[in-house]
């Protein structure tokens, strides 16, 4: 189910954010979209649930032009489609279980005690079978993180958008959380799309790398590539130089 970026364009106000972009992602591939915060990263690919419409161009899921879809029709691509965000956004007074629960009761009709058999089990495809009675306040970032891709997964999702995954994350939960991202792709056949700026996660992980600059994409290619790419914007990025030419 390839993803279609082209000549997305998207401005807040006076400040144009995206200015053009076209990218296409393939199915199954961990495919990490990079660059300066505040470039418009997270903008992009909350194009495609839904959640930001284009002022230009359009997005494509499987062919399907999907964004300008009433919010009626955006519900089936959003069950294809999930989307962990950099928050985790779990409900505290939920147990971990009960959050996990949430989308199986809603979407899939599940009777309760049902649903919280069957998020037992996501829990456990994440390591976390062992937390599944606490309250989402007593876990560590890493943890809700974990129970937050669980949930994702409970309608059994062919993309799931990552938006800043390892961010505040000591480097075990990160590399932990690169690792599960990295099975979904090849064990369950998921596309990742995975915003981020953590050069761990992008060296480690992807298949292919969009860097994004200045509204458009400055690069496309492998972390092989990426890493010896001479182009100076790019260098700076990977060597993490305070200094020279990249700007938002």
């Amino acid at each position: 189910m390839p993803i279609r970026f082209a000549n997305v364009h998207k401005s807040f106000g006076a400040k144009e954010v995206l200015r053009g972009v076209s990218l296409t992602i393939e199915d199954g591939e961990c495919f990490f979209i990079v660059g300066a915060s505040g470039v418009g990263k997270s903008v992009l690919i909350k194009h495609l649930v839904g959640l930001l419409r284009p002022d230009a161009g359009d997005v494509f899921l499987d062919e399907e032009e999907v964004s300008r879809l009433s919010e009626h029709a955006l519900r089936p691509i959003r069950k294809r489609c999930a989307m962990v965000f950099q928050s985790s956004t779990l409900f505290d007074s939920m147990t971990c279980a009960e959050n996990v629960a949430l989308p199986l009761r809603k979407h899939r009709g599940l009777g309760a005690a049902d649903a919280l058999v069957e998020a037992r089990r996501r829990l456990a495809g994440v390591r976390m079978e062992g937390f599944a009675d606490a309250l989402p306040a007593a876990l560590g970032d890493g943890l809700r993180k974990r129970v937050a891709i669980a949930r994702a997964l409970t309608l059994e999702p062919e993309v799931v958008l990552f938006d800043e995954p390892t961010t505040s994350l000591d480097p075990v939960s990160a590399r932990r959380t690169d690792q599960l991202i990295a099975r979904l792709c090849r064990d369950d056949g998921v596309t990742a799309v995975v915003v981020s700026h953590d050069l761990s996660s992008i060296f480690g992980i992807a298949d292919r790398i969009a860097m994004l600059y200045k509204g458009g994409v400055r690069f496309l290619g492998t972390p092989e590539e990426f890493r010896a790419c001479d182009d100076p914007v790019v260098r700076q990025f990977v060597r993490g130089e305070a200094e020279g030419p990249m700007e938002v």
